[in-house]
């Protein structure tokens, strides 16, 4: 067993070179360029939506309450006739994205610390690279792709996206891995 506080260094230096690559895979001309289309006609679709003033959330259009009114014939013919959508509302105004990018360096750093949690557990100090690497680069890329399945399976958004996810999951999980392999205490 490996005292998490002895990895206190690999698991920060893995948190940045994670953010750093998450933020060149997102910013560059890589695979999520195309990952949401606009509607087809966003204008029409703006004026319409926009005087109803919608907050921002989470919404299902259509939406029942209950497995009786799920059942109902005025729900099921909403259904039939559509649009069937989940939507996310977004606040007004600029795209800041400072504070995202802070929750997204914490998430990064909660994954190194369960990475280096479940190694550590598992591996003495001295462990050699190649089973540090497969402790830490498993965890990491369980705790970087897998959630994305669910959104694809109950909301059906769309698996090209879940798919694009865990492979920057498995990219993020090698580099966490490289880093503890390297960085694993004698």
């Amino acid at each position: 067993m490996t005292d998490l506080g002895s990895l206190l260094l690999p698991i920060i230096v893995s948190a940045v070179a994670v953010f750093i690559a998450s933020s060149i895979i997102h910013m560059g001309p890589f695979w999520h360029k195309r990952d949401y289309p606009a509607l087809p006609d966003e204008d029409r679709f703006r004026a319409a939506v926009g005087p109803l003033d919608i907050p921002p959330g989470d919404y299902m259009v259509p939406r029942c309450y209950s497995a009786a009114e799920m059942k109902s014939q005025e729900f099921q013919s909403k259904v039939a006739q559509g649009p069937n959508v989940i939507l996310t509302v977004m606040p007004k105004g600029p795209f800041g994205m400072g504070a995202q990018l802070g929750q997204w360096f914490v998430f990064i750093l909660v994954v190194s610390i369960f990475a280096a949690y479940v190694a550590g557990s598992a591996l003495p100090p001295g462990s050699e690279y190649l089973p540090v690497f497969r402790f830490a680069g498993t965890t990491a890329f369980i705790g970087y792709a897998l959630a994305a399945w669910p959104m694809s399976i109950w909301y059906r958004r769309g698996w090209g996206l879940a798919g694009k996810a865990t492979l920057d999951g498995l990219i993020y999980g090698l580099i966490t891995a490289g880093v503890f392999g390297a960085m694993w205490p004698s």
